[in-house]
């Protein structure tokens, strides 16, 4: 069976109320069009560069941000992921989680990413390891849609983990990102759909669009592909919702056609 799924595009800034209204009305288009999951950006529901907000807003797992989206899932019977939110650090209060949280569509925490890499570059003036403090565990986890890999935005960039991901049987990885327009104007694309080809699996990617603040913009272009390479989906600069089906029968099927796994590996390379 084939599941549609969707991928929105916001565009966050420093008003929380109005960043949950446009996630909620999202949710509920989502599950209108009939439509399996929803996956939102990285900080879609800030961006703003007031750092004492940050921790102000930092919540932990059980807290309101992801309690109101179990009501939603609940309400609309659909999964969600939370495409990221500043988590509360139990052993610091100097540092916070980048953290992902997917929900079923019973409201059920089936999955929970802390960022692993993170996005340090001076030429964009950009120290998130000033407040964030990295994860340190990949996670892939059974879903009705198919297996799922949970990586943020930075992580992209490196490739190992979406390795070890496609080794633990991921075959839909998600990449909510707030990627900067600089950068992703070259490199954006390229790397989804190098992510997408290399390891055989569908890539989603759920984008922060636009301008936010002072000179920090998003690049957007939230997008779908296939394992094959191919754009299935993708997003214009507004914010809104794309969807496109995962079909797991294309997927295994290509994956017999052209295989690449460990057993073909050298061993020099394991």
């Amino acid at each position: 069976m084939n599941h549609r799924i969707g991928l929105a595009q916001v565009n966050a800034r420093n008003d929380v109320q109005a960043n949950l209204d446009t996630a909620r009305e999202l949710v509920r288009q989502a599950s209108a069009e009939g439509l399996s999951l929803i996956a939102f950006p990285e900080m879609f529901l800030y961006v703003g560069d007031d750092r004492a907000e940050k921790f102000r807003l930092a919540q932990p797992i059980e807290g309101g941000f992801v309690q109101q989206f179990q009501k939603e899932a609940r309400a609309h019977s659909i999964s969600i992921l939370l495409g990221s939110f500043y988590e509360t650090h139990p052993e610091r209060d100097d540092r916070v989680f980048n953290t992902s949280v997917l929900l079923d569509r019973d409201g059920d925490i089936r999955a929970v990413y802390r960022k692993i890499h993170l996005c340090d570059v001076p030429v964009l003036d950009n120290l998130e390891s000033r407040h964030i403090a990295p994860g340190n565990e990949a996670v892939a986890v059974g879903h009705e849609i198919a297996r799922l890999g949970l990586t943020i935005c930075y992580d992209l960039r490196f490739p190992g983990l979406y390795q070890a991901l496609a080794r633990r049987g991921a075959e839909l990885i998600f990449v909510p990102s707030a990627f900067f327009m600089e950068t992703g104007k070259d490199h954006w694309l390229a790397l989804l759909r190098a992510r997408a080809i290399e390891n055989q699996v569908y890539i989603a990617a759920p984008a922060q669009w636009g301008w936010h603040y002072g000179r920090r913009s998003s690049f957007g272009n939230t997008v779908l592909i296939d394992p094959w390479g191919t754009v299935l989906a993708h997003a214009p600069e507004r914010t809104g919702l794309i969807s496109g089906a995962i079909d797991l029968e294309h997927l295994r099927d290509f994956r017999s056609r052209l295989p690449v796994n460990d057993q073909q590996r050298p061993e020099c390379y394991r």
